[in-house]
């Protein structure tokens, strides 16, 4: 059976083209913004946590719309796609409301949670321009998985590289003034990317007509059902970078225990270290794409040669960040601070870093397959008992190592992640395992464990499990 390779990377590059040109939008538009001060910084920040945050709500649905979509693509039902196109956009719309209104209303007092004073002032000027546009942010996460799921990651990398523009463009603008544009300070920030985004979703919108992606066509019969499997294939992505992100804010708050240096340094090594992590979440897009279309498909066996080709990627992957993390640590980290206590703190950050790349890797690009197959819950369950075990690791072994003990933790928790996810995973094949492997008959669909393990079992097409996944059952008197 031909590799997957050629596809993963066909898929993987341009989502890794997107999110990086995100990571540089962003960490330019902060410099802008250091010019107004501290206070400016801050409530940008916060703006920044918060819908970082809500993402983990957004990609509910949005990568559940991938996977679905790819599934149904991948079956040939074109109506089951067309109805999880439509509720995709229904559940936008919800969940744009149901986010946007309150957020709104209670925009001062989110602010003052956090900040005070003119921090929590400009945090509320932000949310002002920020809420009420939230359905922008939410509708190009879905417009951009319609592609996805389609197999076209080149048209959403391409409208996220004409936003980004725009973006850099409008940041200083806004921000400053220029001309007859007055200064709007943290709320130009705000309008700035809400102007970007309108523009990115208005092209996207454009060229949904165009290729495999799915219109709004058609009745409403069984758009809520769609709309359900779409939440249940997406609740473990959601769940996965949600968990991260709190136990990430959490590791940020042992670092800060050792003083200014330790967390500039922290900073400054993170924002280099997400060149390459985000590689990893690029062929974790690519992976779930396409195991959803085999499983779709029916090509279930072919998940096995998916599976084997998505890891080499992955270790490939890691291998070269390690590389780049322990040995260029030193003239990377000079290119950004000139501070010698902070550079000491970066660098230590990205040596210890050299411990966790490859295991992360792994993790966050097999996981890919392992959720858009059915195998969501598990990988959910083994993410959050090694998060769990990384901080409680970072948190002891901040006593005897310091700052660094913290940095080991991330080590310690990829490590269990990668083993829980073999252990959990490869438990839901083990039944299957124990069937004749001589061969697998016409009509049989595989299993697949960590590390490329199959079992395989006679089946006929039955129900979709709550994860969006297509339940195989054989019939009592042994036909398929």
């Amino acid at each position: 059976m031909r590799g997957h390779m050629p596809r993963l990377t066909a898929l993987a590059v341009p989502v890794y083209a997107e999110l990086l040109s995100g990571v540089v939008a962003s960490v330019i538009g902060t410099l802008w913004v250091a010019g107004l001060g501290g206070a400016a910084v801050a409530a940008v920040t916060l703006a920044g946590t918060v819908e970082n945050l809500l993402l983990g709500l957004v990609l509910v649905v949005a990568s559940g719309t991938s996977v679905r979509l790819s599934h149904a693509l991948g079956a040939g039902d074109r109506a089951e796609a067309d109805r999880t196109a439509r509720a995709a956009w229904r559940l936008c719309a919800a969940g744009s409301l149901a986010i946007a209104v309150p957020g709104f209303l209670l925009r001062d007092r989110l602010a003052g949670a956090f900040l005070d004073g003119e921090a929590a002032a400009h945090a509320a000027e932000y949310f002002t321009v920020a809420f009420p546009a939230f359905a922008l942010f939410f509708g190009q996460r879905v417009a951009d998985e319609l592609f996805k799921g389609a197999g076209d990651t080149r048209t959403p990398m391409r409208v996220a590289l004409l936003s980004n523009a725009l973006l850099l463009v409008l940041d200083p603008l806004l921000i400053l003034g220029a001309g007859p544009v007055p200064a709007l300070g943290v709320p130009g920030a705000a309008l700035a990317l809400t102007l970007s985004r309108a523009v990115a979703l208005a092209v996207t919108l454009r060229l949904r007509g165009r290729g495999r992606v799915p219109q709004q066509t058609g009745g409403d019969g069984g758009v809520w059902a769609a709309a359900a499997r779409i939440v249940r294939a997406g609740t473990p992505f959601g769940l996965d970078f949600t968990a991260r992100m709190a136990v990430g804010t959490a590791q940020l708050g042992l670092v800060a225990g050792f003083g200014v240096a330790a967390v500039a340094g922290y900073g400054v090594g993170y924002r280099m270290l997400l060149v390459v992590t985000m590689a990893f979440y690029a062929l974790r897009q690519a992976a779930a794409i396409e195991a959803a279309r085999l499983t779709g498909a029916g090509e279930t066996g072919a998940l096995r040669t998916l599976h084997r080709d998505t890891g080499r990627l992955a270790a490939l992957l890691g291998a070269g960040a390690v590389v780049l993390s322990a040995t260029l640590a030193v003239p990377l980290t000079a290119q950004f601070t000139d501070d010698p206590a902070v550079a000491a703190q970066s660098v230590g950050f990205l040596r210890m870093a050299a411990l966790y790349l490859l295991p992360y890797a792994l993790v966050v690009a097999l996981g890919g397959i392992h959720q858009a197959a059915g195998a969501g819950r598990p990988l959910v369950l083994s993410v959050l008992l090694g998060l769990g075990v990384q901080l409680a690791a970072s948190a002891g072994l901040s006593g005897p190592l310091g700052v660094s003990g913290v940095w080991l933790g991330p080590a310690v928790g990829a490590v269990l992640q990668l083993a829980l996810l073999s252990l959990l995973v490869g438990r839901l094949a083990a039944p299957a395992a124990e069937a004749p492997t001589a061969g697998t008959p016409r009509g049989c669909s595989s299993t697949v464990a960590p590390g490329g393990r199959i079992g395989s079992t006679a089946v006929t097409p039955g129900r979709v499990l709550p994860n969006g996944a297509v339940r195989m059952t054989r019939r009592s008197d042994g036909r398929t």
